[in-house]
């Protein structure tokens, strides 16, 4: 197999490998999070207040289909992760062709229902009659090539699982800057609106997608695959679904404890639902660094447990909760250095009850980001060593102590309610999960190859 130094995580030192691993990955989120505003910048500068708040309003059921194709991919990824470290090349290409097989499934299944409910989705969000029709052409379209995205997310997640997390950064770029240049040439030229920026994301995201196979072909003839590589693909198929569909419904579940912490700032006021707005951006900068550090620490350990080396992941889970612990503090103490500055990015003239809802947000939340990097990498190595279960019951445990925290403790406690839910919903994951890791690596075992 081409540059298996580059694609093998089962040798070297484990903080190093990681590091450089994780690296691109975390420059690559950060740069997606610049061309999300950057999108939304020129949205509301070319086509006004009206059309911004069209497509904000649907952003919510955007990235709840998104974080589902994500973790559903990056289920795939593990699973061909963990046949690269135990170099079974039948077994990575039997995974690599379930994964497409599934994708297109997926996608096909995925699609017609997103595109068949987007009016009743505008219907049970209550949009605003003013907006509605902008929001359903925004929403229709990048649902609509929900397929690109399930392409892009992939291949990505392919390479990143032999163990090349480069290439991806490197299109992640190229998309972004694609996407800028396409939301300006699709809404002002061509006057297309709304849908402009809806057909530049999905455009930019095919064509990077595309390219990204390209390159993986050239370099991984592993992914080069045969007539033969798609037979008896049961158990194969079985193994992904298991791991890709509790992965997806994990991620996207989050955004619904999202939606009950959003709906009780609604019901604060204007000034809450700023400062709150302006404090949760800031505070998606420790979710992208945590996410990325997750992607390093899955591919690690899926290609370790594929090779039995159980004192590697050992090894690789106490180096990635060092770095990921360092970045955390890094960004603890940065936010709230800055959270005043942070919340005059987004506001020209933000008041003083403004700045007091941002700034009991952050000074609450900032600090548990340690808590954040804990469950972030110990929940990412147990689903790499193929136990979906003790995941799973951690995201319900989450999803419950969000919703009751909101919703439970609002009447009592007001927007106290909102800043405590992600640290009680993280400290309660975690109580779960840290016990249910230190338990399996006690009884390890090396896996059947």
């Amino acid at each position: 197999m081409a540059r298996s130094k580059e694609m093998d995580l089962t040798i070297g030192n484990p903080f190093r490998s990681l590091l450089k691993f994780a690296i691109p990955v975390i420059l690559g989120n950060l740069f997606q999070l610049f061309y999300t505003l950057a999108d939304s910048v020129i949205v509301g500068k070319t086509l006004g207040a009206d059309s911004l708040a069209a497509v904000g309003s649907t952003s919510i059921i955007i990235y709840f289909v998104f974080c589902f194709i994500n973790g559903f991919t990056g289920g795939f990824g593990i699973c061909l992760g963990q046949k690269c470290g135990a170099k079974d090349e039948k077994g990575m290409r039997k995974s690599v062709a379930v994964s497409a097989l599934l994708s297109i499934a997926f996608t096909v299944v995925l699609t017609l229902i997103c595109c068949l409910l987007s009016h009743q989705i505008l219907r049970w969000m209550q949009i605003p009659a003013d907006i509605s029709g902008e929001a359903y052409d925004y929403m229709f379209v990048v649902l609509l090539g929900t397929g690109a995205t399930v392409f892009y997310n992939m291949i990505s997640n392919m390479l990143r699982a032999l163990g090349d997390s480069k290439t991806p950064l490197y299109f992640l770029v190229f998309s972004s800057v694609l996407n800028i240049f396409l939301d300006i040439l699709f809404i002002v030229p061509f006057h297309m609106g709304v849908a402009g920026a809806a057909w530049a994301t999905i455009l930019s995201q095919f064509l990077s997608a595309v390219l990204s196979l390209v390159v993986g072909l050239k370099n991984f003839p592993i992914l080069h695959l045969h007539r033969e590589d798609f037979k008896d693909l049961k158990d194969t198929a079985v193994l992904h679904l298991k791991t890709g569909f509790p992965m997806g419904f994990q991620m996207s579940v989050m955004c619904i404890g999202q939606l009950a912490m959003q709906a009780v700032v609604n019901s604060l006021g204007t000034a809450a639902v700023a400062g709150y707005t302006a404090a949760s951006k800031a505070d998606q900068l420790s979710v992208l660094v945590n996410n990325a550090m997750m992607t390093a620490i899955s591919n690690y350990v899926a290609q370790n447990f594929g090779a039995g080396r159980w004192d590697r992941i050992r090894q690789g889970v106490r180096a990635c909760l060092i770095q990921t612990e360092a970045f955390n503090l890094i960004m603890c103490i940065g936010i709230l250095l800055l959270r005043h500055p942070i919340v005059r990015m987004f506001l020209s003239d933000p008041t003083k009850e403004i700045y007091h809802y941002s700034d009991m947000y952050l000074t609450i939340v900032a600090p548990f980001y340690f808590v954040l990097g804990l469950l972030a990498v110990y929940r990412t190595s147990i689903q790499s060593m193929q136990n979906g279960k003790a995941p799973f019951v951690a995201c319900m445990i989450e999803l419950v102590m969000r919703i009751a925290a909101t919703v439970g403790l609002s009447g009592i406690i007001g927007y106290t309610s909102v800043c405590i839910a992600s640290p009680m919903a993280w400290i309660g994951a975690c109580a779960l999960l840290i016990p249910v890791y230190y338990k399996m690596m006690k009884t390890s075992k090396t896996p059947a190859k």
